[in-house]
């Protein structure tokens, strides 16, 4: 008997069921029937369905004779489960990931309850996905299972069926079946819910929902939608039979009124001609089912009072009034944006016309992302060589919290902001300021940039437009115009920015001003560091910093975190940062944190025993703490294709080098990631890449350009006298961090990929 029944009924869906199909089949856990149920669709959906049925055992192919809509081809599905847990799924949406796995570790956990709630996220054609907007119900604190009363706030959450997992006999003990028609879930999800003696959450997108622009039943103009009238009454009758669940009444007559509201609202619903006719049902529901003494929130008054007069006219003129009123507020908005935007450029003007303050720099990292990088290293170093300099830091309100005591915070658009770019000295970013900035003469512009490039630059993206998107080329060479100088850590790095961003500035080779706290960190600052994020002690931490993929308009995970841990043993620990520090990316829980928001990549860095990566440049910023390096190049051809590279990181690799995740794997099983040949390929990354970075260059760039002391700059310490604060797990012995199983011979099928 398998753990679960995945139920999936298809109609009219050819382009989207493989991909389904495919989302359930190759799930991590594989304890599965997969029962896909052609509702006698008349594209291909019946053979494809029969063509995976002939390809994986588990796939139970029914086929209806006759179309009977998406409720009873569910009911069907019901009849051939013999799965522990029921699943639904619809033909056009997707498993996301290891949700199964999530699903049976949750139900395990909270001791097999009737009804788990998981969340799911809409997915739109441009690669957009958004999550459940009242995923705060789904909380796993507290205590669980749990019946609905303790959670009432469970009915907020969308009422489909495809969000939830049923236990098998609950279903069966209940009789509970789909009805016929539009609104199916509704008959169904409320029942459950009220019914059900154990309820339990789970925090996670398991479903990715489909948000097609043509083609949903939902969407598609008919006479069928007044069947949300006979779907309530069958709700109103599975109470009225259920005295114990007479509570409930007044929340589902509000949640009727709600659902008649959006759907008499809705322009692609209802047929021309019938929004009387059904505004008259709506209100007679109104009077039926109506609970005496039922709350109403405030915003909902107005709905629920129009449905319970059934005043047609009145409703579509209070509609056009509000239309009105809201483009009238655009307006407003849009011509106070337009005052507020000329007042700042007048504003900008006249500071231009005022005196530079030489004792100011402004600075900023990311395009306002927070106090970091190469500008967040060189602001400290301002403060500490240059005293009489004040600073001030540009940072977004959401990431104003990363800004330290020191610097004044300033946010981007404001009248301060532009007054700082007019007035202040110094310059300092690794990207560009707002293309408006007008330089000034005596300022001084310091372009940090963000790291070694190993993938192209600058005017090399002309001939990669994957990798270049909305490049605006002549507006890139306007801002190298304004650079004074510009930051290096190698020769590599200087010639490659001298060619790709031509210009008059000054290159100073100093190193990377944000690696110099991998000379100074001390192991208490490690260890501080690892109990912040959770790293047990005696835990091996694999900081795991994939790069950002052109070709792809969606990123998605390049490996199998969670197998790769199980293959590992218990004392791994993976820090998972997503490209750009976008969370949402990985999914976290046990072992895998998802550090994608840390604002400090360099604590990251000190906190990890070894760097997992493909082509990131934080390999070359990494190599400076002389720790193993793993690179992951399983997709070296189409990175490359897309972007471009300027050598072939396979044949120059900081360290080992896996082509698949079953090499990856072996790799940390066996001990090759911190054995004397990847000691011997980092040696020579680092002769080449990390000539400066010796924990002195924020000073060197402050005495050059600030101080004016070219002549008396610090000399560089050479590789073999540098001594980088060693990693938390130098000091275990090498062989039980060795002593991991061996993957030999065929994978076990709850490894299979």
């Amino acid at each position: 008997m398998p753990r679960f029944s995945v139920i999936v009924p298809a109609y009219k869906v050819q382009a989207y069921l493989p991909e389904c199909l495919d989302s359930v089949l190759s799930q991590s856990y594989p304890d599965l029937e997969l029962i896909t149920v052609d509702d006698c669709s008349p594209d291909a959906c019946g053979a494809v369905i029969d063509e995976y049925a002939a390809r994986d055992g588990r796939v139970r192919a029914v086929h209806l004779p006759e179309n009977q809509g998406l409720g009873r081809a569910r009911n069907t599905g019901l009849e051939h489960a013999t799965g522990d847990y029921l699943v639904f799924l619809d033909s056009d949406d997707t498993l996301t990931p290891d949700a199964l796995r999530a699903i049976a570790d949750r139900i395990k956990e909270t001791g097999e309850p009737d009804v788990l709630v998981y969340d799911y996220a809409r997915t739109y054609w441009t690669g957009e996905a958004v999550r459940n907007k009242v995923a705060l119900q789904l909380t796993e604190q507290g205590p669980a299972p749990f019946r609905l009363e303790d959670r009432p706030g469970l009915l907020k959450v969308l009422m489909v069926a495809w969000n939830k997992a049923y236990r098998r006999e609950f279903v069966e003990r209940e009789a509970f079946r789909f009805p016929p028609g539009y609104y199916e879930d509704t008959p169904w999800t409320f029942p459950v819910l009220m019914t059900a003696e154990s309820i339990a959450t789970l925090d996670r997108v398991c479903v990715h929902y489909r948000q097609r622009r043509q083609g949903s039943i939902l969407r598609t103009t008919s006479r069928k939608h007044f069947d949300v009238f006979e779907q309530y009454d069958r709700v109103f009758a599975y109470v009225a039979e259920r005295p114990e669940l007479a509570r409930w009444r007044p929340v589902l007559f509000r949640r009727m009124v709600d659902h008649l509201s959006t759907v008499f609202t809705r322009r692609d619903r209802l047929p021309r001609g019938t929004r009387a006719e059904f505004l008259r049902l709506a209100r007679a529901h109104y009077r039926r089912y109506r609970a005496p003494g039922t709350p109403v929130p405030l915003r909902a008054r107005l709905h629920h009072t129009l449905v319970r007069l059934g005043l047609h006219r009145t409703y579509r003129a209070l509609q056009l009034a509000a239309s009105a009123a809201r483009r009238t507020r655009k307006l407003a908005a849009k011509l106070a944006r337009a005052v507020r935007a000329a007042a700042l450029r007048l504003h900008y003007r006249v500071q231009l016309r005022l005196p530079l303050r030489a004792d100011r720099a402004v600075f900023a990292a990311h395009g306002g992302r927070g106090h970091g990088c190469n500008p967040g290293a060189l602001e400290a170093a301002f403060r500490a060589h240059a005293p009489h300099i004040r600073t001030a830091w540009i940072a977004r309100p959401e990431h104003q919290h990363t800004v330290p005591p020191g610097p004044r915070r300033l946010r981007p658009g404001t009248a301060a902001y532009w007054t700082a770019l007019a007035r202040s000295k110094y310059l300092v970013n690794n990207v560009n300021f707002d293309r408006r900035l007008r330089k000034r003469p005596g300022q001084v512009f310091v372009q940090t940039e963000h790291g070694t490039p190993l993938g192209h630059m600058g005017l090399d993206l002309q001939e990669r437009p994957a990798a270049a998107r909305d490049t605006d080329f002549e507006e890139l060479l306007e801002s190298v115009d304004k650079w004074d100088y510009v930051l290096s850590a190698n020769r590599h790095t200087t010639l490659t920015w001298e060619r790709v961003y031509p210009g008059r500035y000054t290159t100073l080779e100093y190193g990377y001003p944000r690696n110099d706290v991998f000379q100074r960190a001390t192991s208490a600052d490690v260890t501080r560091l690892r109990e912040s994020l959770g790293v047990s002690q005696g835990a091996v931490a694999i900081l795991y910093a994939p790069a950002h993929r052109d070709y792809r308009r969606t990123q998605r995970p390049a490996l199998d975190l969670d197998r790769i841990l199980r293959r590992l043993g218990p004392r791994y620990v993976i820090l998972a940062r997503a490209p750009h520090g976008r969370r949402g990316l990985f999914t976290e829980g046990g072992r895998v944190i998802d550090v994608s928001d840390h604002p400090s990549v360099e604590q990251l860095c000190l906190a990890s025993d070894a760097l997992l990566t493909d082509y990131s440049s934080i390999m070359f910023d990494y190599a400076n703490l002389d720790r193993p390096i793993v690179v992951h190049a399983g997709d070296w051809d189409a990175y490359e294709a897309a972007r471009g590279t300027y050598f072939d990181l396979r044949s120059f690799p900081p360290g080992a080098v896996a082509r698949s995740e079953d090499e990856l794997i072996d790799i940390f099983a066996t001990g090759h990631w911190r054995g004397s040949r990847s000691t011997q390929l980092r040696t020579a990354f680092r002769e080449r890449f990390c000539p400066y970075d010796d924990g002195r260059a924020a000073e060197r760039v402050v005495r050059h350009v600030v101080l004016g002391e070219p002549a008396g700059l610090p000399k560089v310490v050479s590789l073999d006298r540098r001594h980088p604060v060693p990693s938390a797990a130098s000091g275990l012995a090498r062989s039980p961090l060795a002593t991991v199983p061996q993957p030999s011979g065929p994978l076990p099928v709850t490894e299979s990929r």
